[in-house]
């Protein structure tokens, strides 16, 4: 089946930041509405942001807004997050994927990107 795929992960002090990319072959995300993820051991996978195949509008979750910022390059067809003043509870596996609505995903969750941020 038809999986994203993200990178961009990496060890950063707080404060730093990093940009994560999903991309996939086969499909046009431009096409999707696509949401950013995360995952810490013991805990449930959270969404963080997510962007909007209609309008481009994008919405976050409160612990993140105004410090991260989601968006699309549609000529790589990657849909990127960028990601600021980053603190250590940023920590997390990120994940991309296309929401569904009602818990609901289109894809199989990949392996993504580790995100530790610590001193």
């Amino acid at each position: 089946q038809l999986q994203l795929v993200e990178s961009g992960g990496g060890l950063v002090q707080p404060g730093g930041s990093l940009r994560l990319s999903c991309t996939t072959s086969g499909l046009t995300l431009n096409d999707f509405t696509i949401g950013w993820f995360r995952q810490t051991p013991g805990k449930e996978r959270e969404g963080v942001a997510c962007i909007s195949s209609r309008d481009g509008s994008a919405i976050y979750a409160n612990s993140v807004k105004g410090r991260f910022t989601i968006s699309r390059d549609n000529a790589k067809n990657t849909v990127s997050l960028q990601m600021d003043s980053l603190k250590p509870e940023d920590t997390a596996v990120y994940y991309c994927n296309r929401p569904l609505g009602e818990g609901k995903y289109a894809h199989d969750w990949g392996q993504g990107t580790q995100v530790t941020v610590s001193s």
